[in-house]
């Protein structure tokens, strides 16, 4: 009997119910999407309408910064010291090279390309985007871009672009008053404007550069362009830019004449020379030995170039005019006489004899004299002609530490001159409070002694010296030393002339006593024991001088300073300050011979060749 199959029988109701539920929900998810997207839509379209219309618009039109044009930099007679110059770089566009590797291997064929530079390079394409230039090599020679340009078909994506740079063209010349300028750092990127430095790759790092950054740099320009999502240029309207403003020319009072006379006269020497107008405190000379070439610095120095200047002995980027502070030695003595003067302690004409020695009550110890035999009968003209050290150990010893700290005070020792550079040194004053506060030891009567020949604690620099003579030379009327002699915007051609800035005028109850000083000061270069008589032979003018020696280590009482068997580094340092013409002075100068020796023979001759080339060859 034949098997019946078995038939599935359909609940079309149930079914059909299933699909109606599912349909509903589809339904219902739907409009929610639905809803959603519209809730979404208006909420773009309608309420943050402003908000993203500014966002494409941003997307759309970007402002590019235009750098402004350097300031120039001349001497007071208009010898340019600073300049700009077309400078060309070699620029890298990674969008438009297909092998990079390989583009920087033929490049390295073709010019130098040191380690340094490829390390900056792959710094810098990390932070930029890859249609954006990113330099290579800066400065390039005209055999570099030649070569560059003969292969520039094998060199996709290469690019040689021209730009200003900075140049000194006097080279070392006056390099530590004009300074140089350099690459922005991280450091100076996080205090400067950054609106105003968008464009600007350097900025001044010291002299004057760094002083008057803000005069020299100008203002940023604005170029209007149109660019896609990824911040592609696409359109530059010519019309929609607005051009920079270049910086201010700065007119120095320097005068480069005089200044290569003073650095030349130096010759293997190390030490410092400024000379200072004392009439009206502009600086004519500003001298820092040994020099060095600005121009290495402008676009990022080596690592080996920067490592022997900063290593060397010499220190050739230590400022020396600004910086350097050094015992005044005996070049204090016409000051420690005018207050010995003022006090009514000494008289001209009143007399001591100098054995040789000088001796405390009490103590044992011998001061000497720098004249082993003595000075004899010697009076406060004798003792600054010839600068005898005995006489002013008594003179000091009456005087005593708290008016010698009054009277140099007076003079601006141990303050800075208040000249329009940044890190001017300050020198040290001592007195009593000083010392507790610093050794926390009381002030000894043998201290007092040597405090009045400028030795022991008292450091000077050598601007404070050069500010020191222009006092003695204008009879106590102090004046600021300045740098700056006049402004000279770009647009226009007249000059902007900076005035003097004068200090109050130390307060001597006797004008007499400032000649006697003055006088005594002329005996030291034209009297016929004056210490510094070898530089008056065949001087057309008069001129008021005082030498010294500052000591760089001690020797004991039963020894004696022999300097032919001391090694140079140890010998003493030779100063000498001085003015001309007596009276009429327009020139007050001092100058420190580092281990020179004698102020006399080391020292003087300098002033006496950079006072010769202000006066004698036409004053500028």
């Amino acid at each position: 009997m034949p098997k019946i199959s078995s038939l599935t029988i359909k609940d079309h109701f149930r079914e059909t119910h299933l699909f109606q539920v599912r349909a509903i929900t589809a339904a219902v998810i739907g409009v929610v999407l639905f809803g959603i997207i519209i809730a979404r839509l208006f909420y773009l379209q309608v309420i943050s309408h402003d908000h993203y219309t500014t966002l494409s618009e941003d997307n759309r039109v970007n402002i590019l910064p235009i750098p402004p044009i350097r300031g120039l930099i001349y001497d007071r007679n208009g010898v340019l010291l600073a300049q700009n110059l077309p400078s060309f770089s070699l620029e890298l566009v990674p969008e438009h090279i297909d092998n990079l590797q390989e583009t920087l291997e033929h490049l390295q064929q073709l010019i130098d390309i040191s380690p340094a530079e490829l390390k900056r390079f792959h710094e810098l394409r990390k932070k930029k985007r890859r249609f954006e230039g990113i330099p290579l090599r800066f400065r390039l020679n005209e055999v570099e871009r030649a070569r560059i340009a003969v292969n520039q078909d094998r060199l996709p994506g290469v690019e040689v672009n021209a730009e200003l740079t900075r140049h000194y063209p006097q080279g070392e010349v006056a390099s530590h008053i004009i300074g140089y300028v350099g690459r922005i750092n991280e450091q100076e990127l996080e205090t400067l404007d950054a609106s105003r430095y968008s464009a600007t790759r350097h900025i001044g790092k010291v002299g004057v550069e760094r002083s008057y950054e803000d005069q020299l740099h100008g203002e940023v320009g604005f170029q209007r362009v149109e660019s896609n999502a990824q911040g592609r240029i696409v359109n530059a309207d010519p019309e929609e830019r607005t051009l920079p403003i270049p910086g201010q020319h700065l007119y120095l009072t320097i005068d480069s004449k005089v200044q290569k006379v003073a650095e030349q006269a130096f010759a293997d020497n190390n030490g410092a020379l400024v000379a200072i107008d004392p009439r009206n405190g502009e600086v004519i000379a500003f001298v820092s030995m040994p020099t060095y070439d600005p121009n290495l610095f402008v676009n990022g120095i080596d690592r080996k170039t920067y490592g022997e200047l900063r290593d060397s002995p010499e220190r050739p980027l230590f400022n020396r005019a600004l910086q350097g502070q050094y015992p005044p030695g005996s070049t204090i003595k016409p000051l420690i006489g005018l207050a010995g003067l003022e006090e009514n302690l000494i008289r001209p004409g009143e007399a001591l004899k100098c054995p040789g020695y000088y001796m405390l009550k009490n103590d044992e110890r011998r001061y000497r004299d720098w004249k082993k035999e003595g000075h004899g009968q010697t009076d406060l003209t004798k003792a600054i002609v010839e600068s005898c050290d005995v006489y002013f150990y008594d003179l000091s010893l009456v005087l005593t530490i708290d008016r010698m700290e009054k009277y140099l005070g007076l003079f601006g020792v141990g303050s800075p001159t208040g000249i329009d550079l940044r890190g001017e040194a300050s020198g040290l004053l001592p007195s009593r409070e000083w010392k507790r506060r610093a050794h926390r030891l009381p002030w000894f009567p043998g201290e007092t002694l040597i405090t009045g020949i400028g030795q022991g604690f008292t450091l000077t620099t050598p601007l404070q010296l050069a500010e020191i003579t222009a006092t003695l030379a204008s009879n106590g009327q102090r004046i600021t030393p300045r740098v700056l002699h006049a402004i000279r915007d770009p647009l226009y051609s007249e000059l902007e002339l900076h005035g003097s800035r004068q200090a109050e005028k130390i307060p001597i109850k006797n004008p007499h006593n400032w000649q006697v000083v003055i006088d005594a000061m002329t005996e030291v270069v034209h009297g016929l024991r004056g210490t510094a008589r070898g530089i008056s032979h065949k001087m057309p003018y008069k001129m008021a001088g005082k030498t010294g020696t500052a000591q760089v280590f001690g020797i004991a009482q039963d020894e004696e300073y022999d300097e032919e068997k001391i090694a140079k580094k140890l010998r003493d340092h030779a100063l000498f300050i001085a003015f001309a013409p007596v009276d009429e002075p327009r020139i007050a100068v001092a100058v420190i011979v580092e281990n020179g020796g004698s102020g006399s023979s080391a020292a003087a001759p300098i002033a006496r060749k950079v006072i010769d080339a202000y006066l004698l060859t036409g004053e500028s």
